[in-house]
């Protein structure tokens, strides 16, 4: 009885959080039409169900790469997820889209001499579909899956690639100008820590993958993640190198919300600087948005060619 008591006010505290950053940040109305964009995992599939349950109007957008049975598996469980709560889902292939799938794409690059990880190729293509699909069935907003961990890492490697602009980009509510071309993107999970997301996924039974995609090994986004864990097994497990590092550890046991808390202090900062004060150039190939003329997914794909 006990531990049931327990789970429901661990799920209550974990539904409050994720209310609390939607209004706190005006991330979304009543009257917005959702775009939730999915991949079959834990986060999207947790922030997909709490905001069919708070009563907003949400679809189910996902893009399947054709990552074997990696990309079939978490389709078939999306698919059983939307069905039983009633969410109609949104289907968008890399092989009709693009003409093959994402593997077959990064390697065609890898041989022509094109050095972008599978996680670079994904995103950029992945981002160009969502927008350009969410204007065609006319959404006003992108609810993304983004937990606190996937920002805490973004920070900390555009940090150390000395890439700020892109950490302009971030936050609660992506993006740095508004423009019609860009459908507003945003992350009610952006105060979640990934494990609590998981436990809430698991609690509830949700229809989910719980494994690493098979085209994301050796990224730097893994570099900073592992190290991120292991700052927090260290503090956990008390094992110290130094007398130094223990006095930090213990000043500031939770690195992960403490980087996040500033940054957000500081991103409006950022926002300002990187701002751009010409109107969103549209790419004279397929008419996206794009900085110079090109978008990077026409790039890309002029790259395969």
């Amino acid at each position: 009885m006990k531990n049931t008591k327990k789970t429901t006010k661990t799920i209550e505290t974990f539904e409050n959080k994720v209310k609390e950053t939607i209004n706190k940040y005006n991330l979304l109305a009543k009257k917005d039409k959702i775009l939730v964009a999915c991949s079959g995992g834990k986060d999207s599939t947790t922030i997909l169900h709490l905001l069919k349950k708070f009563g907003f109007d949400v679809k189910a957008i996902t893009v399947d790469l054709g990552i074997g049975n990696y990309s079939k598996k978490n389709l078939d469980n999306l698919v059983v997820f939307c069905n039983e709560n009633k969410i109609k889902l949104i289907k968008v292939y890399f092989n009709k889209e693009f003409g093959h799938s994402l593997c077959f794409l990064k390697d065609v690059l890898k041989g022509k001499g094109v050095k972008l990880k599978s996680c670079s190729v994904c995103g950029v293509l992945r981002r160009y579909l969502l927008n350009k699909k969410a204007r065609e069935l006319k959404a006003t907003k992108i609810v993304t899956g983004h937990n606190l961990d996937d920002e805490c890492q973004a920070v900390l490697m555009n940090f150390f690639r000395n890439t700020l602009e892109k950490s302009a980009r971030l936050g609660p509510i992506s993006g740095i100008v508004k423009d019609k071309a860009f459908v507003p993107r945003v992350k009610p999970l952006y105060f979640c820590l990934e494990k609590d997301v998981e436990a809430y996924s698991r609690q509830m039974n949700f229809p989910v993958l719980y494994q690493k995609c098979p085209c994301s090994y050796d990224v730097f986004r893994n570099y900073i993640k592992n190290m991120l864990n292991s700052y927090e097994a260290n503090v956990k497990n008390q094992r110290f190198l130094s007398t130094l590092e223990s006095y930090a550890f213990k000043r500031n046991p939770k690195l992960k919300e403490s980087i996040i808390s500033h940054f957000l202090k500081t991103l409006p900062k950022l926002k300002e600087k990187y701002r751009q004060s010409k109107a969103i150039t549209l790419c004279r190939k397929c008419g996206e948005p794009s900085k110079d003329g090109f978008c990077n997914s026409c790039r890309i794909i002029h790259m395969l060619k």
